[in-house]
């Protein structure tokens, strides 16, 4: 640039900040022209004149183009696009028209960001491509932001949030300039603004209109933006799906003369697994089986890299609802291609496996292979067919299908009581919905041979995945369930004894031991609470490349291999066999093998994120079944305490509700956190989990899922009257076990929320 004393023109110091956007400062642009002495003062009149026209902004003395990004800027991460490419927007923008499209580049070893999280980052202009700048984490300034759902509620000043998560208690105060077009009563998601104030409303602005609440198969809607669950495919990845050929024979080996059936639930829409079971003809197997498990070869569909695998990974696993199921994969592989229909031939990953008399695998074989299986049959259907009840689908399977495999399910029996692992029986409760989207039913499962046996095959089966890729030396991912910590153990043993059972102590904890306890209180009054705190003493599962046993299945090795349609762990482990074999190129690839850990525990993540969603998603619509009945009586039993009152689980339901402390007699309670029980001032009386009790519906709130309940008696007794005022709040009474209760029941029953093993 020919520099000069004279103060340039406007135009002039557009187009060199437009060059020049890492050198924005007053002084930057003088040194650039040459001005100095007097003409500095011109200039920076000028430059004056030009931010309040609008032309230029000002920051930190530095001035730059509106139209245009400073070379350091605080950036909002967004989600990945269908290439894995994350993308950033800018956290401030005043020029015209849209932001400039910032793509994110991350270094190898810099931290996972999400969506929301806010960034200081580098910008570098980018030309002659669809986005502007390419930008480098500087630092992590902030999380993603908060996250609300909730009802919007139109006022003079914008609106207000009601926020449908009943652990939020306040509301969310909308400026009118971020309602983005809310009608009140509508479904809304938003996003805090600011830091929360001392004082005052939180704010929010509204990033998406959800629609009405209170519409058909809202329910489960909810819980899925409430959750983050993705619930809509990019197109690249339905592309992909789309575009998807059948397996052909070709380096498989053909299994389509085998009797494979599948068993699954009435409304199943995908098949992943087949089972075949055949006396063994082996003079030294005397009574032994050979049992075939097939699963889907997903991986031949969902390869490494591709748009499907990094859509399924994302997903972690499919989640269940009510109403309707949001798949890991599109609907033109879990429901067609990848499915195991009967009569058309479907590709699969298949172990054989030769078990003896009393249930004990004695070796396996893994194949890839090609099934047809001969029919697909749901759970009540097969179990009616064993026990002499055939339909017309099942009476020519009966003798040569259905029969061996309950046989082989019998021999399995034996191996599982010597293993002995965890025996809970604990009621599933089912939701049904009507055509009309409401809950028409609530329903407690029936758990059939067939549902059992079926289980023990898969189990069997993953027992062996794991063991051969431990044989052939292979990376893969373990389902990991440690043992209880000795704490929950031992809060355990103080329920047992608290109920005239023991739990043996001075020793290294077994599944047995466990067993043994729960078949004390076996049809006894304690049955399912023993069983419900058994549970809830466990530890959560989890995925990890390395083995730390499954302490609740009492197995050495366990890996998931069973059900790759819908989890993307078991996708991974047939990767894991593919490559182990040689059997083709889609086995893992160096990536799953480098990511293996962070898959692990995103994986581990989105599972727990699909078990929420689902839990808020029955308890809503339990809210809604029950709203029609507010002022009726229920029995059921304390689930839990805390200050501010008492859980109850209904007989009926299996429902929880609260019954706020201020409802539970006319007295004040003293709340012990450790003893885990609520006592009263005045009479002594003492609520803890486990005793029976009336309570009055006064409050069923279906958009939280909210139940609030009336204390009527305990244990067939009324409550006994207190005075409300008397001793001072937070000393403690003499304690009095309610009137019928036993004593046993009124010591520490450590409730927690439910978790899987």
């Amino acid at each position: 640039m020919n520099k000069s004393a004279s103060t340039p023109s406007r135009q002039e110091i557009l187009d060199w900040l437009n060059d020049n956007p890492g050198q924005s400062g007053k002084r930057d642009i003088a040194r650039a022209f040459g001005v100095t002495g007097q003409a500095k003062i011109e200039l920076k009149r000028m430059l004056r004149e030009m931010q309040a026209e609008g032309l230029i902004e000002t920051r930190s003395r530095k001035v730059r183009d509106p139209d245009s990004l400073p070379p350091v800027t605080v950036l909002r991460m967004l989600s990945e696009d269908a290439s894995g490419d994350q993308w950033a927007e800018p956290a401030e923008w005043s020029g015209e028209g849209p932001a400039p499209a910032v793509l994110f580049v991350p270094k190898e070893g810099e931290p996972a960001l999400a969506q929301g999280d806010r960034i200081l980052g580098r910008l570098t202009p980018v030309e002659g491509e669809s986005y502007g700048y390419q930008a480098r984490l500087i630092r992590k300034i902030g999380e993603a932001a908060h996250r609300i759902l909730g009802v919007f509620r139109k006022s003079t000043e914008g609106g207000r949030i009601m926020p449908i998560d009943k652990g939020l208690a306040n509301e969310w105060q909308v400026p009118a300039s971020a309602t983005l077009g809310a009608k009140d009563g509508e479904l809304v998601e938003a996003e805090q603004t600011g830091p929360r104030a001392r004082m005052g409303l939180p704010k929010a602005r509204v990033i998406e209109v959800l629609g009405d609440p209170g519409a058909p198969r809202a329910v489960s809607l909810i819980a899925i933006h409430q959750h983050g669950i993705p619930d809509d495919f990019p197109d690249a990845v339905v592309a992909e799906a789309d575009a998807a050929k059948p397996a052909t024979l070709d380096g498989r080996e053909d299994l389509t003369e085998l009797p494979f059936i599948t068993i699954d639930p009435a409304d199943a829409r995908d098949r992943d697994d087949a089972c075949l079971a055949i006396p063994d003809d082996d003079p030294k197997n005397a009574g032994g089986h050979v049992l075939w498990v097939a699963i889907a070869d997903v991986a031949h569909y969902v390869t490494p890299g591709s748009e499907l695998d990094r859509e399924a990974r994302k997903r972690g696993n499919s989640s269940y609802f009510p109403d309707r199921v949001v798949p890991m994969l599109p609907d033109s592989l879990s429901g067609n291609l990848c499915s195991l229909h009967e009569n058309v031939d479907r590709a699969v990953l298949a172990v054989r496996m030769k078990i003896d008399s009393f249930g004990r695998k004695i070796s396996h074989r893994f194949t890839r292979g090609m099934i047809r299986s001969v029919a697909s049959l749901e759970y009540a259907q097969v179990q009616a067919a064993q026990d002499g009840t055939p339909d017309a689908k099942t009476e020519d399977l009966v003798e040569d299908v259905i029969a061996p495999i309950y046989a082989c399910y019998q021999s399995l029996l034996h191996a599982r009581a010597q293993r002995q692992p965890l025996e809970l029986e604990l009621p599933e409760r089912q939701i049904v919905i009507g055509e009309d989207g409401k809950v028409a039913s609530i329903q407690f499962k029936e758990r059939l041979d067939a549902h059992k046996l079926i289980e023990e095959f898969m189990v069997l089966a993953n027992v062996a995945a794991a063991e051969e890729l431990e044989r052939l030396k292979r990376p893969l991912l373990y389902r990991v369930h440690e043992e209880p910590s000795l704490e929950k153990i031992e809060a355990l043993r103080e329920v047992a004894q608290a109920s005239g059972f023991t739990l043996a102590k001075g020793q290294v904890l077994k599944t047995s031991h466990l067993n043994n306890l729960l078949s004390q209180s076996e049809g006894s009054e304690f049955d399912e609470l023993l069983n419900m705190t058994t549970l809830r003493s466990m530890t959560q599962a989890y995925y990890h490349p390395l083995n730390y046993g499954h302490f609740g299945l009492a197995l050495r090795s366990y890996a998931h291999f069973t059900s790759p349609i819908r989890r993307y762990s078991d996708l991974i482990v047939h990767r894991a066999l593919i490559s182990g074999h040689g059997w083709g190129k889609d086995g893992l690839s160096a990536s799953d093998i480098e990511h293996l850990e962070e898959t692990a525990k995103m994986i581990s993540d989105t599972e727990r994120r699909s078990m929420a969603a689902e839990r808020d998603t029955t308890d809503r619509y339990l809210a809604a079944y029950l709203s029609e009945r507010v002022g009726s009586e229920f029995t059921g039993r304390i689930a839990g305490v805390q200050k501010f009152g008492a859980f109850v689980r209904l007989d009926e339901t299996g429902a929880d509700g609260l019954i706020p402390i201020r409802e539970i007699g006319r007295e004040f309670f003293h709340y012990d956190r450790d003893a885990q029980e609520l006592v009263g001032s005045e009479t002594g009386l003492t609520i803890t989990p486990g005793l029976r009790v009336t309570v009055r519906l006064a409050e069923a709130v279906p958009i939280t899922g909210g139940l609030m309940l009336e204390l009527l008696d305990i244990d067939g007794q009324d409550m006994p009257s207190g005075k409300r005022k008397g001793r001072r709040p937070g000393t403690r009474p003499p304690r009095k076990v309610a009137r019928g209760a036993s004593k046993k029941r009124a010591i520490a029953l450590k409730v927690k929320r439910t978790r899987k093993p």
